[in-house]
């Protein structure tokens, strides 16, 4: 059952006008600040605490927020760790990361670019042609392996519809498996719904030294 506010509620949407907006994309660390209330961390039951997986999640402001439908949110966490950290076959984890990057950087996710450039790169060791990337945007050319990938992903990212056999080629083509194939689709469709669930609920602040200035509203 979700615990989210029923109609006959006022729920307060939070909003920052000093805050340090980032101006590009970026693999610099980032902060994500939220529109809504996340769930108190001494509201959180058994459910709760079951929907964010690790405990530590629940310190994270999005986290924080996702858990009051923490169903969905395990169920989701649980998908992501398996994309991600299950490799024990498949890609390797730096082109998983390029295709959530690629993702990203298509629907304008600034945040979630940051963190898995700064993934493909610490896993590539390719920081440069990962910067040129974010910087070039999804049309740069890397190499064959690498550019299949991230056209598969636009396509993805772009509708589902837009990825066809010809992408499937493409990457089978630079030496991708079946097992790898689906690892760069998981990758790129998994984080093309999460980009627009994390783009509706807040928005990215870039490092600085004071927090920034709070207007609240409510509405009904």
């Amino acid at each position: 059952m979700s615990t989210e506010p029923t109609s006959n509620e006022r729920t307060t949407t939070t909003r920052y006008p000093e805050l340090n907006r980032p101006e590009a994309f970026t693999q610099a660390q980032l902060g994500w600040v939220p529109w809504l209330p996340p769930l108190p961390i001494a509201e959180f039951t058994e459910r709760h605490w079951a929907g964010v997986v690790d405990k530590r999640r629940a310190e994270n402001p999005y986290f924080a927020l996702l858990a009051r439908d923490p169903e969905i949110l395990e169920a989701r966490t649980k998908t992501d760790n398996d994309i991600f950290y299950n490799t024990k076959g498949g890609l390797p984890r730096a082109e998983r990361e390029l295709s959530a990057a690629t993702a990203s950087r298509r629907n304008g996710c600034v945040f979630c670019a940051s963190v898995h450039s700064r993934f493909a790169s610490h896993y590539s060791k390719r920081e440069a042609d990962v910067q040129r990337l974010l910087d070039e945007g999804v049309d740069v050319r890397l190499d064959p392996r690498w550019d299949a990938i991230i056209d598969a992903s636009v396509a993805l990212t772009d509708t589902p519809l837009a990825f066809d056999a010809a992408n499937v080629a493409a990457l089978r083509d630079t030496g991708l498996d079946d097992l790898e194939i689906a690892d760069a689709i998981h990758g790129a469709a998994f984080f093309n719904w999460a980009n627009r669930l994390m783009l509706s609920l807040g928005e990215p602040e870039a490092p600085q030294a004071e927090a920034p200035q709070v207007e609240a509203t409510t509405t009904a």
